[in-house]
């Protein structure tokens, strides 16, 4: 009985809460368990037996307490020491953080670390975490909350190249597949505006095993909302959704609402909305402001207003978002008297201290030709001293282009390079175009190089507008490397700014430029007219480029006219490569085009003269 006891009460606490603890510790144990003879029959005289296993059995009891008493004592010193530590290295100034944990980290485990890294966050101590987390690689010290607390503070920061890189440089696949760290991830690169390259990352995710969540879901969802096109994307989206057997959450219908309405999709954005109610999710002020978004695409006020009333009575209160959204429909319903209304509610409320709410009456009003009016609601926002970010301008810029109000346009853009030094894409594309259209290349120039400065990209817009404006000036050359620059970033050209490029190139005898830019148009996603493979067809053949007519007309054909095939097929047989002229014939007969007598005579020479 006395060696049950001395297991049972001290070697299996030792055991317990320190497996690695120190061996002089359970081998003092072993000796005395090993000391201890086996049970033994009753025997008549019990008595000294029986004293000895008391002592026995009162000293391992205190063993016992006295071992759990250390281990107490010596979790209490190790937390106290973490504690410390964490505190040392949450207070340490930057130009000391690297000597802090040389002194305090080595106690600390990847939790404690992780709280400071979080601390550091908050604090937006950019520098700080990015040398704390590099500490943390270094040392072994980081788990999955290391790597989805750390990208999430980088996706704050909008820093998507070094979000790649932290998550290129996981080698632990399970920290690579998990899902707090992939959505982080996903959501850094969707901040900065690579959906695309984070649709491609996400299906390398899954296919590295990644089971994806709603919430991975959502983040991508909210990427659709900000891209051209980005509704079909959702689609699949929620497709892939339903397929694994997700529930849609009420975060999620409010981004999917909001996609819908971006991309004109009322009626889709009305059917998730009523969905959403059926489900048992009560709509919020989001949900509701989503919706009423997608009736001021088409300014459907007569929805707008129900929804409103349905606020009212569920208890919602209208705030800013609300009721400037509300302006947004009445603005482009053409009800501009309840707009200014509604303008006039907001500055009573505190709520048009920015630009916004005059934006959107101003931009209803120039839209509708009621240019004065504009004018003064932008003369109104001047005097009152309204947060301008420009927006203002580029709609008043705009709006006087529209009117053939060019001078007054260059002035009001002059003033905004004068007063103020924020621009983006859409600013500084008001302001190309209102210099574009007066002519003004010096401060074409000018805008092109702010935009270099700013580090700004130029959007499919900049390069219409400059495309337009160097073959105004008859620059076609300077057009065409645009067009050409514009293909390499991604942008699709438009069809008839295509058209009307290659054409002023072919006349201006840059043949083969006007090739490159009708592969541009026959390699993008979109359908071309047929009657561009003749229109180029001819370019070509005037320019003596037969090599690249026999191309086209080889893969064409079946669209060219029986004019066009004869004065290619002279053309051919009086200049072509006598390499290609058998399968030059062999196109033109299974075209169905039968050879005239006069072209067959030149056939006839041209293979008997070489």
């Amino acid at each position: 009985m006395e060696v049950s006891s001395v297991l049972g009460n001290g070697f299996q606490p030792l055991l317990y809460f320190h497996p690695t603890r120190p061996v002089y510790n359970s081998d003092s144990i072993a000796v005395a368990t090993l000391a201890t003879p086996p049970p033994a029959r009753p025997r008549r005289v019990s008595t000294p037996i029986s004293s000895n296993g008391t002592v026995k059995q009162s000293q391992a009891r205190s063993k016992s307490t006295n071992g759990s008493k250390n281990i107490s004592e010596n979790l209490s010193a190790t937390q106290k020491a973490r504690e410390a530590a964490i505190h040392d290295v949450q207070h340490s100034n930057s130009s000391e953080l690297e000597s802090t944990l040389l002194r305090s980290g080595e106690v600390m485990r990847a939790q404690d670390l992780n709280v400071v890294l979080r601390h550091f966050g908050k604090l937006n101590r950019w520098n700080d975490a990015c040398q704390l987390f590099d500490w943390m690689r270094q040392h072994g010290k980081t788990n999955i909350a290391s790597y989805s607390s750390y990208l999430k503070f980088v996706s704050s920061n909008s820093h998507s190249v070094k979000a790649m890189e932290i998550y290129s440089s996981i080698t632990d696949e399970s920290i690579r597949s998990n899902v707090s760290v992939c959505n982080s991830t996903l959501y850094c690169l969707i901040k900065s505006g690579k959906f695309d390259s984070s649709l491609k990352l996400f299906n390398q995710m899954k296919q590295a095993g990644l089971v994806p969540d709603i919430v991975t879901y959502s983040t991508l969802l909210l990427g659709c909302a900000k891209l051209r096109g980005g509704y079909f994307k959702a689609m699949e989206l929620v497709r892939e959704i339903k397929s694994r057997g997700l529930h849609m959450d009420i975060v999620l219908y409010g981004t999917l609402i909001s996609v819908c309405a971006s991309n004109n999709q009322c009626e889709e954005a009305e059917k998730y909305f009523d969905e959403m109610k059926s489900e048992g999710h009560s709509p919020n002020v989001f949900h509701y402001s989503s919706l009423l978004n997608a009736y001021a695409v088409d300014g459907n006020h007569e929805k707008a207003d129900e929804l409103i009333q349905e606020m009212r009575s569920v208890g919602l209160t209208l705030n800013k978002v609300i009721l400037t959204t509300l302006l947004k429909v009445y603005a482009k319903s053409g009800l501009f008297e309840k707009s200014r209304g509604l303008l006039d509610e907001l500055q009573s409320l505190g709520y048009a201290e920015d630009e916004m709410p005059y934006c959107l009456l101003m931009d209803g009003l120039a839209k509708s030709g009621k240019l004065m009016e504009a004018k003064l609601v932008f003369d109104e926002m001047r005097q009152k001293n309204v947060k301008n970010d420009g927006y203002s301008y580029s709609i008043m810029i705009s709006a006087l282009c529209r009117g053939g109000l060019i001078e007054e346009a260059k002035q009001l853009a002059c003033e905004f390079e004068t007063k103020y030094d924020k621009y983006d894409v859409v600013i500084l594309n008001t302001m190309l175009c209102a210099y574009c259209r007066s002519g003004e290349m010096e401060n074409v120039m000018k805008m092109m190089k702010k935009m270099d400065e700013s580090a700004i990209s130029p959007d499919w817009n900049t390069f219409k507008i400059l495309i337009k404006y160097f073959c105004k000036e008859q620059l076609y050359l300077l057009a065409y490397h645009t067009m050409e620059d514009m293909y390499r970033k991604g942008h699709q050209p438009q069809e008839d700014l295509a058209v009307s490029l290659m054409n002023l190139l072919g006349r201006s005898g840059a043949y083969s430029e006007a090739f490159s830019v009708y592969n541009m148009l026959k390699y993008s996603k979109r359908t071309i007219n047929k009657a561009l493979h003749e229109k180029i067809l001819h370019t070509l053949l005037a320019g003596g480029l037969l090599k690249d007519a026999y191309v086209v007309f080889k893969d064409n054909s079946e669209v060219i006219s029986k004019a066009a095939i004869k004065k290619f097929a002279t053309s051919f047989m009086r200049n072509g490569n006598i390499n290609l002229v058998n399968d030059v014939i062999k196109s033109i007969h299974n075209s169905y085009y039968k050879i005239d007598q006069v072209v067959f005579i030149e056939l006839y020479c041209f293979q008997y003269w070489m």
